[in-house]
């Protein structure tokens, strides 16, 4: 019989079991082992040379040969004694070598925890960030004006500079429009040449990745305003390919966004029932307009560039300054009755507007009365965009059944009617500054000759509902958005 080493590996010589771990070693080694560390190598309990019990191989071994002072068996020895040497390093390498594996992979395990505090931490840092900015403006306004929007139920109202402020404007409008007469530019887009629209570019990381979708859109020579369901709002040169702004803020989605004339200031509503006015010189907001009870559906920015209407889930509409960010008048669309106002437009002079609400029917408003002008009932949906021609003759509504119907406001009746095929809800409504043009979100992006009232452009570029189409100058361009994620840009 013959034993195998614990150290070497290899069989014994001299076969020896230690008392204390019970494995067999070569005498020779385990001797070398115990002088130098005094140790069992496998339990690394005490252990001396005494203490070692021998084993018989029962005759199969041989006896140590016996080394004379020649140089070949001297030589030999040497190499034994070497062999030795490298067997007792490598059993001791092979043992730090576990003992570091230990080590690692203990050390890999608190990194992984370290890394999931982090993320935890930073996520809440986020959170609590958002919290503040949203606080911030609430505690300047109460230190400004000792009175916060939410401490009072009274509204201030109009006052009489403020409709003759409006009136003023409308009238300027009013005629600038007449001297423009009815020539329409040179450049003007013309109906065929829709034929060949065609994507120039598709901006998709505008926004979150993940959460995706772009839910607001509004234009203002190269530059877009887009808000998301990421709850930010982003200002971003479309031609330049680049950010110029991103406010944050907003504690749920973004569902309307104004980029006002001036091309600093911008606007956002969201579904968390608060309008926010910012600057492009400064992530944070302005001012904010808390005045609902309810998600913000839409808002729409008075030709004076001072004042904006917003309609909201809670079945009012509201007319607010937003240098001030106070309400100046609210009213319900239905008294007595929770009726979600799902769109709301001014007119191009600014003195009455329109809203669409769940109950399918449009309604056309005196702001300085503050009570209906008109009523237009013919849609089977929930009215969910309007938008008025720049002439301020027609208004086109699109509902929830993918009806868009398009009114006379001169005689008070229904002119035409176009039904999508898909029969998908109409999310956005947009005249071109002309009024020759109509774009179409939906399911996808259309475009109608208003005057023929036939389509002449159809694009399925978008995977998802559209959400935003805004028409460039002369209407050779067409900027739309989508729940995709993207920002498309279209050009004849």
């Amino acid at each position: 019989m013959s034993f195998v080493c614990g150290i070497s590996g290899e069989p014994t010589e001299d076969p020896v079991v230690s008392p204390v771990s019970g494995h067999i070693f070569d005498r020779r080694l385990i001797v070398k082992y115990i002088t130098e560390n005094g140790t069992d190598p496998i339990s690394h309990t005490e252990l001396s040379e005494d203490t070692l019990v021998s084993l018989k191989t029962g005759g199969t071994g041989s006896a140590p040969r016996n080394v004379s002072g020649t140089s070949i068996p001297s030589l030999l020895k040497m190499l034994q004694d070497e062999w030795d040497t490298v067997m007792l390093n490598s059993f001791s390498l092979r043992q730090q070598l576990q003992i570091a594996r230990q080590e690692l992979s203990h050390s890999l395990y608190q990194h992984d925890a370290a890394c999931r505090v982090i993320a935890r931490l930073s996520k809440e840092l986020t959170a609590a960030r958002e919290a503040l900015s949203t606080l911030k403006p609430h505690t300047s306004s109460k230190v400004e004006d000792d009175v916060s929007i939410e401490e009072t139920d009274e509204q201030q109202g109009l006052s009489e500079a403020i409709l003759a402020k409006l009136e003023e404007k409308s009238k300027s409008l009013t005629a600038d429009r007449k001297q423009r007469g009815k020539n329409l530019p040179e450049g003007l887009a013309k109906a065929e040449e829709f034929a060949g629209i065609k994507q120039t570019a598709s901006h998709t990381g505008i926004h979150s990745t993940g959460t995706p979708g772009i839910t607001a859109l509004d234009i203002r020579g190269n530059l877009s305003l887009t808000g998301g369901i990421d709850k930010t709002v982003v200002l971003y040169d479309y031609e330049k390919e680049q950010v110029v702004q991103t406010y944050k803020g907003h504690n749920k989605k973004i569902t309307a966004v104004v980029l006002h004339p001036d091309g600093e200031t911008a606007i956002s509503a969201s579904a968390d029932s608060h309008i926010r006015v910012w600057n492009s010189n400064d992530s944070s907001s302005k001012a904010v307009i808390d005045v609902h009870q309810a998600p913000v559906t839409d808002i729409s920015l008075n030709a004076s560039g001072d004042y904006i209407l917003s309609a909201s889930d809670d079945s009012f509409w509201a007319f607010s300054d937003i240098r001030s960010g106070k309400s100046l008048c609210k009213v319900s669309v239905e008294p007595g009755s929770q009726i979600a106002v799902h769109c709301i437009e001014f007119h191009p002079d600014g003195l009455i507007f329109g809203t669409g609400a769940a109950d399918a029917v449009v309604k056309i408003w005196d702001l300085k009365n503050q009570n209906i002008a008109a009523s237009f009932p013919g849609h089977t949906a929930a009215v969910r965009s309007i938008a008025f021609s720049e002439n301020g003759y027609y208004l086109a509504t699109g509902s929830e059944d993918g009806e868009v119907k398009l009114w006379d406001l001169r005689k008070l009746k229904n002119l035409k009617t176009f039904t999508n095929e898909e029969k998908q809800p109409i999310n956005t409504l947009s005249f071109d500054m002309t009024g020759t043009y109509l774009g179409i979100g939906g399911q996808k992006v259309q475009v109608l000759h208003v005057k023929t009232w036939n389509e002449v452009a159809s694009l399925s570029d978008h995977s998802g509902p559209v959400t935003g189409v805004k028409f460039g100058e002369n209407a050779r361009s067409l900027v739309t958005c989508s729940i995709d994620k993207s920002l498309r840009v279209f050009s004849i």
